[in-house]
């Protein structure tokens, strides 16, 4: 066990506080072999400009493990994912960290840890822990501040003492996976409210992070890597630096207003500045009842053929058979709409395997 956790030690910290590798590898494996076996092929990725819809790990396979773990990128690279999800927030010390939210208490042991530390509003930020401090914290599933109970019920009980892992420390996992396995495994990052680091730390969020990019290997569009923000601000700032890498333009919520040619104008704006669009699957479709869908059947948006139009590419998220959108009946007739109906450049999903073997029967049926 000495040996191994030496072996897989790509991290340059203390050791004391690296992540359990040897028991991580030991349960993904497990999870693997329990479950219905992949063809070797399918861990190999197709070339980004290929027709076959990238399957991108949402937070890694965190259907099945606590979001944003060592494990769970580990399952997802053994489920076959083509590209796995990076959400980076900035700590204390400038260190890109990897986690969705700004604040800890919801993912972490951080209220056990360091009671104290909480700011006014009761929650706990990544900006005001150093990364020696936050990286001695254990990740559990995802739980809801206000009821304490978990967001995902019958996902994985609680933790099993992983720790938050640094964005250089996951890039050197990926590829490090890539070289034993002759694989192309991409990451897909997403810059996590950049206005509110920018008022934080005075500094650009994408500034900080486009060397450290650059330095691992990604430089230009046809590298393994995609840059994502929910900010056009960030966007527009990052392409106008010089940036060659393929830009995102994330997006949710209220949707695009306008006439019948609103999703061209959104996505002809967009084309200015990013390379894709990442919409909320619930975008994608038509449920009101109207002039052009009397009956309320679902529908397709029109927001895919528009983003055509404007050669923008479009992976939507995200696909979770437990919570499956209000006009999908199940996980198939999800993937069905998605790779058959509107056929999507990718998709993040919360289950890879799933997901993989989905893209895969729909090419071949």
């Amino acid at each position: 066990a000495k040996a191994s956790a030496q072996r897989f030690s790509y991290t340059s910290q203390p050791p004391i506080t690296i992540m359990k590798i040897p028991s991580t590898l030991y349960l993904c494996l497990a999870m693997c072999t329990t479950s219905t076996p992949l063809p070797a092929q399918q861990l190999d990725a197709p070339k980004p400009d290929t027709p076959k819809p990238i399957v991108i790990a949402h937070r890694g396979a965190s259907g099945y493990l606590p979001e944003h773990t060592e494990g769970a990128k580990v399952l997802a690279l053994a489920q076959g994912a083509d590209y796995i999800e990076q959400d980076v927030v900035l700590s204390k010390d400038m260190v890109f960290v990897v986690s969705h939210d700004i604040t800890m208490e919801e993912t972490t042991d951080v209220e056990e840890r360091f009671p104290s530390r909480s700011r006014g509003d009761g929650r706990y930020y990544f900006a005001d822990f150093t990364w020696d401090e936050i990286q001695g914290l254990s990740i559990h599933e995802r739980t809801s501040r206000r009821s304490g109970k978990a967001a995902f019920p019958d996902r994985f009980p609680g933790t099993f003492h992983q720790h938050p892992v640094r964005l250089e420390d996951e890039i050197k996992l990926i590829q490090g996976w890539n070289q034993v396995r002759k694989a192309q495994v991409g990451i897909y990052v997403e810059l996590k409210s950049p206005s509110w680091h920018k008022k934080e730390f005075g500094v650009s969020m994408g500034e900080k992070l486009i060397p450290l990019l650059a330095a691992s290997g990604y430089r230009t569009k046809t590298d393994l890597c995609f840059l994502q923000c929910f900010e056009e601000g960030e966007l527009r700032d990052i392409r106008a630096s010089g940036c060659s890498l393929r830009l995102v333009q994330l997006a949710g919520g209220e949707e695009p207003q306008g006439g019948d040619d609103r999703w061209e104008v959104w996505a002809q704006k967009v084309a200015t500045y990013a390379d894709g669009v990442g919409p909320t699957i619930d975008w994608l479709v038509d449920t009101k009842k109207g002039a052009g869908n009397p009956s309320g059947m679902v529908s397709a948006s029109g927001l895919v053929s528009a983003a055509r139009k404007s050669k923008l590419f479009i992976h939507p998220y995200t696909v979770r058979k437990d919570a499956l959108p209000r006009w999908s009946k199940s996980l198939e007739e999800l993937h069905h709409f998605l790779i058959r109906d509107q056929k999507v450049d990718g998709f993040f999903t919360d289950f890879p395997d799933r997901s993989r073997a989905a893209c895969d029967l729909g090419l071949t049926n």
